[in-house]
């Protein structure tokens, strides 16, 4: 790159031109208080098609039991544990970029964050479904929690998937704050456009009487930067809590302490894809190429390149680590994985989050949408490869030839899969009706009249 191109990105603009504090606050709004266009109810047919799926999927566990699910022994951990830490890894971009890249005082990010955000939520609920319905008893999910009880049963606190519980409900909680608080102004934009009484109703109840005061933008900013301050430690805490589900157990391919920053990186690297999946197509259908620019996809595509060469970084360490530590079973694990039954998941991982990848190193690459909306799908398959291959991978050869077996999900693994995806499309498709998926006020900060207002004050 010649330093002529250096000084162009610096430069590159991350909103459209011409544009003034009321015609972003219209475009954006409009979204929301215009008529509902026809293919929003065809996708959200389509999504809500395919809760149903999850719906009866799940009913039917509950009617005969996790002996519908394809796990045995020795993989007794099977879909539930690998979509669980697949979603988990995708709500990792919202908070990322709204606390982290807010704390770095990056305004691009301005663009993105709210819908990654939303995005974070939604996948956080459907990551929070498969260890209740992996319970077998999933009425009783209280017992997971400390509470007095007259039977003296308290949970296993040495076990990490207790430690799981109070990582991932912290995480959401924190996450639904800090996505309501940012969202305030703008609702109390929405309850002075709405259209109709019971609308400006809700959105009124929801701006929590907002009048943009002088003393209500300093309480805004000053629990933004705490939640965000708060939100930090969050994203790197709860995917190495994650990790420590399999980093702390005795397992070869397991026990490595590679895990949290390798699982920490793979999910800013699932969370990302995630984003540029999801930007593209709403950028698109709802013309918002001024407010989610080439910019935006150039700099999520240089991340996803950094952060997916960190998780290729991790696959080698383990490659190393099974050489290095001398332990027959580490390597025979590793063979397994290369050799075995299971080689064409390795060979996929590979193909998906290393050799895909490598085509971001290109700008051309970078600003071609279609590209960059068939690599992130690959990264989004990849990812979940990843997760099938260090669960299955490990735990169908243990150390005693006579329990090795196989494994694969039945279709009620599947449907439970898809009907989550379902539920976190559903989930989508209200939220870009309902609620701005661009930050209003944000976005007007960062024109340049406002850069100019700050200058002159």
């Amino acid at each position: 790159m010649t330093e002529g191109d250096d000084r162009h990105q610096l430069t590159a603009p991350i909103v459209g031109p011409g544009h003034t504090p009321a015609s972003v606050t219209d475009k954006i709004a409009t979204v929301v208080t215009a008529e509902t266009p026809k293919w929003w109810f065809l996708g959200a047919a389509a999504a809500f098609g395919l809760l149903s799926i999850f719906l009866l999927s799940v009913g039917v566990l509950f009617w005969k039991g996790v002996g519908i699910w394809g796990i045995n022994n020795p993989v007794y951990w099977g879909f539930a544990i690998i979509n669980f830490v697949w979603w988990i890894g995708i709500g990792h971009a919202g908070t990322l970029i709204s606390a982290i890249l807010l704390l770095l005082r990056q305004n691009w990010r301005n663009s993105i964050n709210r819908f990654a955000e939303a995005m974070t939520i939604f996948a956080v609920a459907c990551a929070g479904m498969f260890p209740l319905l992996h319970l077998g008893r999933p009425y009783r999910f209280y017992y997971l929690l400390p509470h007095p009880n007259t039977f003296e049963l308290w949970p296993q606190f040495r076990s990490p998937l207790i430690w799981d519980v109070f990582a991932v409900t912290t995480y959401a909680l924190v996450s639904i704050l800090f996505w309501y608080v940012g969202l305030i102004p703008d609702l109390a934009t929405l309850r002075d456009r709405a259209k109709n009484r019971f609308a400006a109703f809700v959105y009124g109840i929801l701006a929590a009487g907002w009048r943009g005061s002088t003393r209500h933008w300093h309480q805004y900013e000053v629990a933004s930067m705490l939640l965000a301050g708060l939100a930090t430690p969050l994203v790197v805490s709860v995917h190495t809590v994650v990790s420590f589900d399999f980093a702390t157990s005795q397992l070869p391919g397991w026990h490595t302490t590679i895990f949290p920053p390798y699982f920490v990186a793979g999910a800013v690297f699932a969370g990302f894809a995630m984003v540029i999946t999801l930007a593209l197509p709403l950028r698109w259908l709802f013309g918002l190429q001024d407010f989610i620019t080439d910019t935006h996809m150039d700099l999520m595509g240089k991340v996803m390149l950094a952060t997916g060469l960190i998780v290729v970084y991790g696959y080698a360490i383990e490659i190393f680590v099974g050489w290095y530590s001398g332990s027959p079973y580490e390597r025979y694990m590793l063979i397994n994985r290369m050799s075995g039954p299971y080689m064409w998941s390795y060979i996929a991982l590979w193909v998906c989050n290393f050799a895909a990848v490598q085509f971001l190193w290109s700008k051309r690459i970078r600003s071609n949408m279609l590209a960059l909306f068939v690599i992130s799908m690959f990264v989004n398959v990849g990812m979940w490869l990843e997760r099938f291959v260090i669960v299955v991978t490990s735990l169908h050869r243990d150390f005693m030839p006579s329990s090795w077996g196989m494994y694969q999900g039945t279709i009620w693994d599947w449907a439970t899969f898809v009907g989550t995806i379902g539920l976190f499309l559903s989930l989508m498709f209200l939220f870009i009706r309902f609620l701005p998926m661009i930050s209003i006020f944000e976005m007007r900060m960062i024109l340049p009249e406002a850069s100019k207002a700050k200058k002159g004050s």
